[in-house]
């Protein structure tokens, strides 16, 4: 996929249940499981929404297909539509709750409580993922000197994100900062000032699914976020600690 094709006309509404529904099953189900199986918590893109990586002696792993549950493994593949937290936890076989000595969850632990997940909204956000993971292997190839890490998506902030040379890149679905589904470069010491109209969030630079809308776009706002903190690092002279 090189550009989005899901509906642009989603509403933001529509789209934040169905993200805190799919958060919930990341958090309370994928991420459970990973971590009493591996000790890591991270998941990555894949069609349809987001997995775990393959683990334990069967290759087992859990993804989100849309509104479905998934679980695979050498022995084969089953699912099941996504309801509630119990359901799914039961279905795949593991105690549900988040790994809360790894990070403070950020969904509550809400058995039965239903997962409002829309086929459309499921479709754009899984979209979204895979849009910017392609534009992050992107970035990724480009710069090899920043040490750029591998792309992960965090249960707990929910985005798909490199760390590269001290400066954050990623793609959230949507959180408290910005409703919709956007990208973002967040240098770690903060946005460079005086430039207000690229960088235009509290943690640096974010453009929304509305504004961008393939994966050449994406890769070039990484590009650009990168570009505008190197020159500003150019020009700020150092600080003398003696």
């Amino acid at each position: 996929m090189t550009a989005l094709i899901g509906s642009a006309d989603c509403t933001s509404a529509r789209l934040a249940a169905t993200r805190a529904g799919w958060h919930r099953v990341a958090e309370h189900v994928l991420a459970a499981a990973l971590y009493r199986a591996t000790g890591n918590i991270g998941l990555v893109p894949s069609p349809g929404g987001f997995r775990t990586p393959s683990f334990g002696t069967d290759a087992r792993f859990l993804a989100v297909d849309g509104t479905e549950l998934v679980v695979s493994g050498v022995g084969g593949s089953r699912r099941t539509p996504l309801t509630t937290i119990r359901a799914a936890a039961e279905f795949a076989g593991i105690t549900p709750g988040a790994p809360a000595e790894v990070y403070q969850p950020a969904t509550p632990l809400d058995l039965d409580a239903p997962l409002l997940i829309e086929p459309e909204a499921a479709r754009l956000l899984a979209e979204w993922y895979s849009l910017g993971a392609q534009a992050l292997s992107r970035l990724a190839a480009e710069i090899p000197g920043d040490q750029p890490g591998p792309a992960v998506l965090w249960p707990e902030h929910f985005d798909v994100g490199i760390t590269a040379a001290a400066i954050n890149y990623g793609a959230s679905p949507g959180d408290d900062h910005v409703a919709d589904p956007y990208l973002y470069v967040g240098p770690h010491d903060g946005p460079p000032p005086g430039d207000p109209a690229f960088w235009n969030a509290p943690f640096g630079a974010a453009r929304t699914f509305r504004q961008v809308g393939t994966v050449a776009e994406a890769a070039a706002f990484f590009r650009d976020g990168r570009a505008r903190v190197l020159a500003h690092a150019a020009i700020t002279p150092t600080r003398r600690t003696s």
